[in-house]
């Protein structure tokens, strides 16, 4: 462990979704959440009364949970001062909203027990257009991305029952080196570092999709096109 606390957090708000049609001509998505009266049983592959529409890029057991700061939505009120009744807790898509756990300090791997379950850190969050579309504002998906504030992914390590009121503490730190802000950060630099890209592609506590991706980073020759991710294009 690094520090002289270890980090702990906790939960506020926990939330699933459906799959609807939502945007005319668009595929659906199962990005809205609506807060859930727990307890809830999370599985491997997420919150059992929980969706994802596009299982190809959403969800599965290394994305089955996604994280959100509570404390950033008073950044992105101050941000976009004209929306900013839309940043609430759950407005993001995501599943676990806390108090007290952030990117800054939390790292890759980090192992965290809540209520009866376990959960690990896999990777951070990329930012697609349905984010856009959630929103309602075109660039929202690059913003979240610039920012580095985009929230983490966690794998299921121990399924059990979750409730709002639950904390969550770091029972294991692998890889102190790799704050959440540093890897997220390393994943959407255009410039990195090949060393470093090629560094991390090699850590087993990565998922597999972002190993892949700093790999590819890792190749001198390789430029990574966002625009369809972020845009939709």
């Amino acid at each position: 462990m690094t520090g002289t606390t270890e980090p702990s957090g906790e939960i506020i708000g926990l939330y699933v979704g459906k799959v609807e049609d939502r945007w005319p001509g668009k595929p659906p998505s199962a990005i809205g959440k609506t807060l859930a009266q727990g307890p809830l049983r999370v599985e491997i592959t997420g919150f059992a009364d929980d969706c994802q529409a596009d299982l190809a890029v959403h969800g599965g057991p290394e994305k089955a949970v996604h994280h959100y700061a509570s404390e950033h939505m008073e950044f992105w009120q101050k941000h976009f001062p004209q929306y900013a009744e839309q940043f609430m807790p759950g407005c993001f898509g995501e599943n676990i909203s806390t108090i007290g756990l952030n990117e800054a300090n939390l790292c890759l791997g980090d192992v965290l027990s809540t209520g009866s379950a376990k959960l690990q850190i896999s990777q951070g969050r990329q930012p697609c257009w349905k984010l856009n579309a959630h929103m309602s504002l075109d660039d929202m998906a690059a913003h979240f991305q610039s920012t580095g504030r985009t929230g983490w992914y966690y794998r299921v390590l121990q399924e059990g029952t979750v409730c709002i009121g639950d904390r969550l503490q770091l029972q294991e730190r692998h890889h102190p080196d790799w704050p959440l802000q540093r890897l997220i950060r390393a994943r959407f630099d255009a410039r990195l570092d090949k060393a470093v890209a090629a560094e991390l592609a090699g850590l087993e506590s990565l998922s597999q999709s972002w190993q892949a991706g700093f790999l590819k980073k890792s190749d001198k020759d390789f430029v990574e096109d966002t625009k369809p991710r972020l845009e939709g294009a």
